[in-house]
């Protein structure tokens, strides 16, 4: 017969792992990748070129039910990203142009596709295996299109139904950005799968205490050396960081919420609510 007291314990044991779970950090679990470069309009508005609500953030958390079509993936508080009127900076390219991944969490991929408009310009597969750390990069044929369009690439999860979006405003084959000219002919659905990693190219700049000036770098695959930090340092791109260490930014002292790695210098504690509690 079990008695009053350890009833009231299991009791108690039960009731406690709900309350747990409410605790943890908000957004970490939504957290895991984007397209870094060229700028698409997470990584514009998580740099503050232009002005965005909460995706500045966590540009990394655009994630919804595979087979969407938009930039949001539907989620409300991201819905800036469908906004075609704001500032989005238009980035040019050539007939073919290369897109780089960041990731922060890295899952079994089923693939990467890549649209204009109802027409899918490119497809990668990624073989049900995780990418690499480092991020990858897909070289993809655009030659179908030119003059300003939208393209919007999908990292398709191949062990869960959702997958991650972003959206690039590109102009594309040159010429002026204010322009838009529509395809003749229907692109090729297909394109040949890039070798990754890709070939050595300049690694991005690494700043301790100023977000990345408004001219990214060509590529951003790479990522710098990670190390440990003890508590109480400066905080710094491409450390890593545990559960509870204390690290000080621009005058302020900051503890760790989630265990991670500074892969992006946008990263800082004081816009990563998520990562870093002041203290």
């Amino acid at each position: 017969m079990v008695s009053s007291t350890r009833l009231s314990i299991a009791m108690a044991s039960i009731g406690l792992t709900p309350f747990l779970i409410t605790i943890l950090p908000p957004a970490v679990a939504n957290a895991h990748g984007y397209i870094s470069s060229p700028l698409g309009r997470q990584a514009q508005c998580a740099q503050r070129l232009v002005s965005c609500g909460d995706i500045q953030y966590e540009p990394q958390s655009v994630e919804g039910p595979k087979g969407l079509r938009n930039c949001s993936a539907n989620i409300a508080r991201f819905a800036d990203l469908d906004d075609d009127s704001k500032g989005w900076k238009v980035q040019s390219v050539g007939s073919t142009a290369t897109f780089s991944w960041t990731f922060t969490a890295l899952h079994r991929t089923l693939n990467w596709e890549y649209y204009i408009g109802g027409t899918r310009v490119g497809v990668v597969d990624g073989n049900n295996q995780p990418p690499p750390d480092g991020g990858v990069t897909h070289t993809i044929d655009l030659s179908g299109f030119t003059g300003r369009q939208k393209l919007l690439a999908i990292w398709n999860i191949g062990d869960t139904a959702n997958a991650f979006y972003s959206c690039l405003d590109l102009q594309i084959g040159g010429g002026s950005p204010g322009t838009t000219t529509p395809p003749t002919t229907a692109p090729t659905t297909t394109t040949p799968q890039v070798t990754t990693p890709p070939p050595t190219t300049t690694k991005p700049p690494v700043t301790t205490s100023a977000p990345p000036t408004t001219t990214p770098p060509t590529t951003t695959h790479h990522h710098p050396t990670t190390t440990d930090q003890p508590a109480g340092t400066e905080w710094k791109v491409g450390a890593r960081y545990s559960v509870g260490d204390v690290v000080t930014y621009q005058g302020g002292r900051y503890r760790c919420l989630q265990a991670h790695t500074v892969y992006d210098p946008n990263w800082m504690p004081a816009a990563t609510p998520a990562l870093w509690q002041r203290i």
